[in-house]
């Protein structure tokens, strides 16, 4: 089984989808790294203005990359946006992903992946599929709570740059699909918003 969980950034996504493959003993895979780790590793070189060498760098990159600390501090999010409006690194990163929805490690019965583009692009007939969103205020107090040494000014700023790069790129642009279940948690917490999915999860199966 194939669960897409696509959704905004902060809201929250990333943390149930781990949550729900702990539950489901599925394996998972934060999408969203791919393209972080690809960013982070563009800036260490100094290449991230070179389209050519950025995409070399995501068609090398490996599992182990996706634990690199400080990926997902701001700065490195705007990067991994602009690092995904070039179709070829998307090109490069797509076999990575669908050959881990399509062959779970470790032995796993499914797979939850989540970022932007799961359920339109990677895993267009995936079993479930979800859209993860919440009010942007909601989602910057979010982010600050984990990213204190920032203002709320500079998050709220960096994801609202952020939903329009992933909302309006010309390739993969994030969106919610007619056949995606819709999930607004602005007034869910975390456990909330799992119950609520994993019920719908439930139903399904």
């Amino acid at each position: 089984m194939i669960i897409a969980v696509d959704g905004e950034s902060a809201s929250g996504k990333g943390t149930v989808s781990k949550l729900l493959a702990e539950k489901l003993n599925f394996a998972y895979l934060d999408t969203g790294l791919l393209y972080r780790a690809v960013a982070y590793l563009a800036l260490q070189q100094g290449v991230l203005e070179n389209e050519e060498a950025i995409v070399n760098i995501a068609k090398n990159i490996k599992a182990e990359d996706l634990n690199i600390a400080g990926l997902r501090q701001e700065d490195i999010g705007v990067a991994a946006s602009c690092v995904a409006k070039i179709p070829a690194v998307r090109e490069a990163l797509f076999s990575f992903q669908v050959d881990f929805a399509n062959n779970p490690p470790a032995g796993k019965k499914g797979a939850i992946l989540d970022g932007r583009d799961i359920g339109s692009v990677i895993c267009p007939h995936a079993d479930i599929k979800f859209y993860v969103c919440a009010a942007l205020e909601v989602r910057a107090e979010r982010r600050h709570k984990d990213l204190p040494e920032m203002s709320f000014e500079e998050i709220y700023n960096a994801l609202k740059a952020r939903d329009y790069a992933d909302k309006n790129r010309s390739v993969g642009a994030l969106k919610k699909l007619e056949d995606a279940i819709a999930i607004d948690n602005t007034n869910l917490n975390i456990q909330e918003t799992f119950d609520l999915m994993y019920g719908y999860i439930q139903k399904i199966i």
